[in-house]
This record gives structure tokens, C-alpha cells and sequence, in this order.
């Protein structure tokens, strides 16, 4: 089953951050950091269950996927896939918990 993927404005915010960041050292790796990151979040409506399961969660329907340094944090809905974070590895998980 194909799941529609959604990302909150949360989601969406923290990518731009992201870009924002890396750009002022090189808007070319910003521009290839967040087409990366686009392009792994367009596919895992094909296969949502092979991003590891969040551990300081531990619920099976958030997971998680590396990009680079980044983690997209996604929770697995009936029909959709909401993408709920994009944050730094070493970024602290307590604040965006709230988002679930």
C-alpha cells in the first residue's frame, strides 16, 4: 500500500532552517542537502516500515531516517505518512517530542 506523505509546518520550517544554515557556507550543498532530503521522504511511501523505530519513543509507528547528520522523524498514520521533524543528529529529541 502507497501512503500519502504530509509534512507539518513544523516539518517544513525545520527544513528551511536547515537550508538557511547551510547556505551561508555554500548554497550548493544546501540546495543538495534538501533535494536529498525531499527526495528520501517522497520515498517512503513505498516502504514507511524501513526507517528505524525512534528510541527515545519507542513506538513502532515513529521511526526515523538518516540523512547526512539529519534525522527525519516520521510517524506512520492510517493512510499517510506525516513527517513530523528534520533535525541535526545531536539536536535534543525533548524538543520536538511535543510535536506527536
Amino acid at each position: 500500500m502507497d501512503y500519502k506523505v504530509v509534512w507539518s509546518p513544523e516539518a517544513i520550517e525545520d527544513l528551511q532552517s536547515i537550508a538557511e544554515y547551510i547556505e551561508r557556507d555554500s548554497e550548493f550543498y544546501a540546495r543538495a542537502v534538501v533535494i536529498k532530503i525531499l527526495d528520501v521522504s517522497r520515498s517512503i511511501k513505498n516502504l514507511p516500515l524501513r526507517g528505524r523505530v525512534v528510541p527515545e519513543v519507542g513506538d513502532d509507528n515513529i521511526r526515523e531516517l538518516f540523512i547526512y547528520s539529519y534525522r527525519v522523524i516520521y510517524q506512520i498514520q492510517e493512510s499517510e505518512i506525516l513527517i513530523v521533524a528534520v533535525i541535526h543528529g545531536k539536536q535534543l529529541f525533548e524538543n520536538i517530542s511535543e510535536r506527536f
